[in-house]
């Protein structure tokens, strides 16, 4: 046993782990917050360091309160979201733009604003609370919130389906940067990939902007094509992936199977086995690969995004390569390798033979 001042220091340190817990959510929602009120976009147009009462003329508000601005801005500083300095004058501090902030700006090429906004959302938000009791009774907190699964839900609200695929295209974009860029063996000698589930295209048109001699199929669902924008190389074609999927040399899923339980996981990669030549096909993956220690970049995100899914769908979950290894077994594809990327995803290289 140790010393009444390791035991007092154990026992403060416990509590202070709780306090932080416990309010982890404001960090998130003061993140929100910003990002509704465009400040990272203020602050990186302006070009350098902004008072306060600068950033709140810049607010799309004709009677900002500034003392709350002040309040949301002194805990964003702390956490490392925007920076703060006293000006040798003795003037109004300074804030300006970090490395965190540039990632949640609306008007980049490369950002992460749709997805924390998405995320952040009630119909996202709301069955968090649900988890306990679905642990009791069994469920899925997003039907006990909302009466029906998500993805016959998000159709009738266009609002949250447009910020949905928003935040989908955005992370495509900042997630493919590392595909393309570290797959070029991958990609080499594939004609044909077909996305499955790519949303409104974006993943795909990545793939075929850096492989241009690739044809590109974007499938999803028609109602979803629909919306999709044109881009060279790219075919769009709506259908169901639990009945059929487009053939071509290889199939291509970005956080598409982890939405899905064992039974409806191994029905989508038989299809996908399916579609592809029984020789020469393969079908890649890119999702979250739970590792047992954590990520050294990206820290706990495998688990806790494990519960985002836990939350919000019937069976979704993120699972480690036993997991992938067993799932990928059932449906076809007795031999994979994982391919390591600078992101918070892994590519999984599977083989029917």
């Amino acid at each position: 046993m140790g010393s009444i001042e390791e035991v007092k220091a154990g026992y403060l340190d416990g509590q202070a782990e709780v306090w932080d817990l416990m309010f982890a959510f404001a960090d998130s929602m003061a993140l929100k917050a910003a990002i509704e009120l465009r400040i990272p976009d203020i602050l990186h147009s302006h070009g350098g360091p902004i008072t306060l009462t600068q950033l709140a003329s810049k607010i799309d508000s004709s009677t900002p309160e500034i003392s709350y601005l002040a309040r949301v801005m002194r805990l964003l500083v702390r956490k490392g979201v925007f920076s703060e300095h006293q000006p040798s004058d003795g003037g109004e501090p300074l804030y300006g733009e970090t490395k965190v902030s540039k990632w949640v700006l609306q008007d980049a090429d490369l950002t992460l604003a749709p997805m924390l906004l998405m995320e952040n959302d009630p119909v996202q938000a709301d069955p968090w609370h649900y988890i306990a009791n679905c642990v009791k009774e069994g469920g899925v907190p997003f039907e006990k919130v909302h009466g029906e699964d998500f993805w016959y839900l998000i159709p009738k609200k266009p609002k949250f389906e447009k910020l949905f695929y928003a935040a989908m295209a955005c992370t495509s974009k900042v997630v493919m940067r590392a595909v393309v860029s570290e797959c070029k063996d991958v990609f080499a000698n594939i004609g044909s990939l077909v996305d499955v589930a790519g949303g409104i295209g974006g993943a795909i048109s990545e793939i075929v902007k850096a492989y241009p001699h690739i044809k590109g199929i974007n499938f999803d669902q028609p109602h979803v094509v629909a919306t999709a924008p044109t881009y060279n190389g790219v075919t769009h074609v709506g259908g169901n992936m639990f009945d059929t999927i487009p053939k071509a040399d290889a199939v291509f899923m970005k956080w598409i199977l982890h939405d899905w339980g064992e039974e409806d996981g191994i029905k989508i990669l038989k299809n996908c086995r399916k579609a592809i030549p029984e020789k020469t096909g393969k079908l890649l993956l890119v999702d979250f690969i739970i590792q047992e220690d954590g990520n050294k970049i990206f820290g706990d995100i495998d688990v806790r995004f494990d519960l985002v899914m836990l939350a919000h769908n019937k069976g979704g979950r993120e699972r480690t390569e036993q997991e992938w290894k067993k799932l990928l077994e059932a449906g076809g594809f007795p031999r994979y390798k994982i391919i390591k990327i600078p992101s918070v995803l892994s590519v999984i290289e599977a083989y029917p033979l």
